[in-house]
């Protein structure tokens, strides 16, 4: 099967043969030919290793937490593209977002992705790398594209606001603004510590995550940085011990947990309104605490993955379950 290799790259290899001019001086005309100071960076990914000679400067960023944490690195300047968003692009980052070329709705094709040039791919979400649409790791990295898998996705530890800090620093390093992330980070931690001390002595309250579904329930379990955003707000949540970020359960055993809070994911086609008058009816929860209070807090879907909204949703949540502690 022949691949096809984005035009940027066959024009620097004709250029390399012909070792003449195509408008470059010739220590410029190999991206591996000397490396941009800082250079090289090795970094192993979801057990793929790349090293980066210089920064990428045609970058792609697919899924919304991925955009974000590109926007809030202030690397808009090195996008020729984005796609798939799940809600509004936060306001501090509208006009940065404005300036980049989406690409798709959702994800683009193969042939769609390849025709914007890229030299780097960051993914929020494994299924961006959908080996049946052609988007493999391995077959971008042989049409000369790297490729960065945000690491919520392949965690070698416990998924928490640590590996937050890491997902950012590895996407600095990637782009050697090492400084810009540790300025971010700092930044991020502090709803962190507001919540904290907020919530000194609090009793964790029962908490349920409804992400969706109408015969079974589409929930956090104990794997994701949903489940830390949970405890960190100073919750519990019900399906903790389920060895997986997202799980599916029956509604009977929701209604065996009893919790007395509901968050809700809001994104999507399906308004919240609905989602909520669905549970309301749902006869296996009419015993439910949470339901007979009508104990409901919402979370957007982008602030519950591991992105740079993770903190202010643990703020926002843990206002909505302990709203005295904030008076």
């Amino acid at each position: 099967m022949t691949v096809r290799r984005p035009l940027s790259l066959l024009l620097a290899l004709s250029c390399a043969v012909l070792l003449a001019g195509c408008g470059a001086p010739a220590e410029t005309r190999s991206p591996a030919a000397a490396a941009s100071p800082g250079f090289s960076v090795t970094l192993d990914n979801c057990g793929v290793t790349t090293t980066y000679n210089r920064p990428p400067q045609r970058a792609v960023s697919l899924n919304q937490h991925a955009t974000e944490v590109m926007l809030a690195l202030g690397l808009e300047k090195s996008m020729v593209g984005t796609g798939y968003l799940d809600d509004k692009i936060l306001p501090e980052y509208q006009a940065a977002y404005d300036g980049v070329k989406v690409l798709s709705k959702q994800y683009p094709s193969y042939e769609a992705l390849l025709a914007e040039e890229p030299d780097f791919v960051y993914a929020g979400f494994s299924s961006t790398f959908d080996e049946k649409e052609g988007r493999s790791r391995e077959a971008l990295g042989k049409a000369g594209i790297n490729t960065y898998l945000n690491l919520e996705q392949c965690p070698s530890g416990p998924v928490n606001m640590d590996l937050m800090d890491q997902e950012i620093r590895n996407v600095a390093r990637i782009f050697g603004v090492q400084d810009r992330a540790e300025t971010l980070v700092t930044r991020l931690h502090e709803p962190l510590t507001r919540v904290k001390d907020k919530l000194t002595g609090v009793e964790p309250v029962k908490l349920f995550v409804y992400d969706s579904g109408d015969k079974t329930a589409f929930t956090a379990g104990g794997k994701g940085i949903g489940n830390e955003i949970i405890t960190l707000a100073g919750a519990r949540n019900l399906f903790a011990d389920v060895d997986k970020t997202w799980a599916d359960v029956s509604f009977e055993q929701v209604a065996e947990r009893a919790p007395e809070w509901i968050v809700i994911y809001d994104y999507g086609d399906e308004k919240l309104e609905d989602k909520k008058k669905f549970l309301l009816s749902n006869p296996a929860l009419a015993d439910v605490p949470a339901i007979r209070n009508k104990r409901f807090a919402v979370l957007p879907l982008s602030s519950v993955v591991l992105g740079v909204r993770a903190p202010s949703a643990v703020e926002s949540l843990a206002r909505q379950i302990h709203p005295d502690r904030f008076e």
